[in-house]
C-alpha cells in the first residue's frame, strides 16, 4: 500500500505542476503598433553604436495622419511609450550638447515643419505627462513630402558628415533631424 500511496501522490503532484504551468503561461497577442528599434550603425556586427531609437510603429489603416498627429500638439513620436533615444557618446542636436544617456523624444509637428524634442523624462506612456519644463533640447526642422507612402511609422538613421541624421516617415510625410559629434 505505500509504495501505491506514494506513487499517486508523485502522480498529484506532477499533475498539479504542469497545469499550473499551463495556466501560467498565457501570453498576449500581438500589439497593433509593434515595438522597434532604429540604431546606428545599422550593422549588428559593429559593437561601437552612436545611437538607438526604441519606439512603437503605429499602422495607418485606413487613417489620415493628420488625425492620429495633429498639427500644434505633441506627440509621442510613434504609439504607447514615449519613444526613447540612448547616445552613447556626447552629440549635440543644433547647437544644444547632449550628454551620453537615454532620454524621451517628442514631436511637435506644423503643417510643413517638425519640432523635435530631447525630455529628461523616461518611462512615460504617450505624451499626456509631457512637462517643457524638462525639454533638453529642441530643433524646428522642415517637413518634407515623397511620392511613396509608408503605412507604419518608420525610424532610420543614415550617416552624416559630422554625425548622423534620424529619418523619420509615415504616409507620405518625411522629416530629416540631423545629429553631430
Amino acid at each position: 500500500m505505500k509504495k501505491s500511496t506514494i506513487i499517486t501522490a508523485i502522480a498529484f503532484g506532477i499533475t498539479m505542476l504542469l497545469s499550473s504551468n499551463v495556466n501560467a503561461q498565457k501570453f498576449p497577442g500581438l500589439d497593433k503598433s509593434p515595438m522597434d528599434v532604429a540604431s546606428y550603425p545599422t550593422d549588428y556586427k559593429d559593437a561601437s553604436k552612436i545611437v538607438k531609437v526604441t519606439y512603437s510603429r503605429p499602422q495607418l489603416n485606413g487613417r489620415d495622419v493628420k488625425t492620429l498627429v495633429p498639427d500644434g500638439k505633441v506627440w509621442r513620436l510613434g504609439a504607447n511609450e514615449a519613444t526613447e533615444i540612448t547616445f552613447y557618446k556626447d552629440m549635440k542636436l543644433g547647437d544644444k550638447k547632449i550628454k551620453a544617456g537615454t532620454y524621451t523624444l517628442y514631436a511637435l509637428p506644423e503643417n510643413d515643419s517638425f519640432t523635435l524634442i530631447i525630455s529628461k523624462d523616461l518611462n512615460v506612456w504617450g505624451s499626456y505627462s509631457y512637462k517643457e519644463e524638462n525639454d533638453i533640447a529642441r530643433l524646428k526642422v522642415p517637413m518634407t513630402q515623397a511620392a511613396e507612402s509608408l503605412e507604419a511609422f518608420s525610424m532610420v538613421f543614415t550617416k552624416a558628415d559630422k554625425g548622423v541624421v534620424l529619418n523619420l516617415g509615415w504616409d507620405k510625410a518625411r522629416v530629416a533631424i540631423p545629429f553631430t559629434e
